[in-house]
Parts: C-alpha cells; structure tokens; sequence
C-alpha cells in the first residue's frame, strides 16, 4: 500500500449540515478546524473518514456522493483504518497531530441520511481531538504514529 494522503478537507461553519470542500485549513490544537462548526473545547474537534469507504457506499448505494457529502472534515485515502484506534495518533502534513477520541457515534437521523439515505459517520468516523496545530492541505501525507 502506497503513502496515504488527504484526499480532501470539508469544512461548514454550523453543525447539522453537509460540508464544503475547502483546498486547505488552519487546524487550532485543542479547538479543531478553524471556521469549521464542530471545533470547539470537547473530542470530537474533527472527524476523518476513509475515501474509500466513500467509493464503496457510492457504488453499493448508487451515489456520487463527495468531499464534505457524509459530513465529514477530512477524507483519508490510502490509510489502513484497521490500525487506527483509540488513543492513536494521526500525523497530517508536516505539523498537525490528531488523538482518535472515538471511532463511530450514535446514529441520529441527519442531514446526511436525509440527503442520502446512507450515513458513514456512526459506524467509521474517527472523531479526532487535536493536539498540535497547522496548515493542511489535499494531498499532505497522513500517517499513524
């Protein structure tokens, strides 16, 4: 398996909505996503989901859904989701590091499942606290550290 990298960065500034893709963001240790709705003093500051999780629901649900459609801040391809857990870190880029908080929350229905009928979030989502800050991009590498 090649580097993993982001594959996209989705930001929204109210929670309960889609989010749109953003070319890069300010991440703020112990806040989240700068102008993002989620960030704030709690452990779910940012959720990373795998895009290949995305690619797969498209195909099974006949979807074209993208960056920011499941609700999502960061889209991760490349990553092996098996290995990220509870308590590890997430490297991106060249300065921000990550703490997997909680893998998966309790369902509720969403803007998502509206819009969608499918939601990913409840079930992959890796909702992410931040411990250091700094610029993210697409395409910076991502690693478990």
């Amino acid at each position: 398996m090649g580097k993993a990298t982001i594959y996209a960065i989705s930001i929204s500034p109210v929670r309960g909505q889609l989010k749109k893709e953003v070319p890069e963001a300010k991440v703020i240790a112990n806040f989240g996503i700068e102008n993002d709705g989620h960030a704030g003093d709690w452990h779910r500051q940012i959720t990373c989901l795998n895009f290949d999780s995305v690619k797969k629901t498209n195909k099974q649900h006949h979807l074209n859904a993208g960056p920011g459609d499941f609700a999502e801040n960061i889209l991760i391809d490349g990553l092996d989701f098996s290995l990220a857990t509870v308590g590890k870190q997430l490297k991106l880029g060249s300065d921000v590091v990550l703490e997997i908080a909680q893998i998966g929350k309790e369902d509720h229905p969403s803007i998502v499942l509206e819009t969608l009928g499918v939601s990913l979030l409840p079930s992959e989502g890796l909702f992410c606290k931040a411990l250091s800050g700094g610029m993210i991009k697409k395409g910076d590498p991502v690693e478990i550290i």
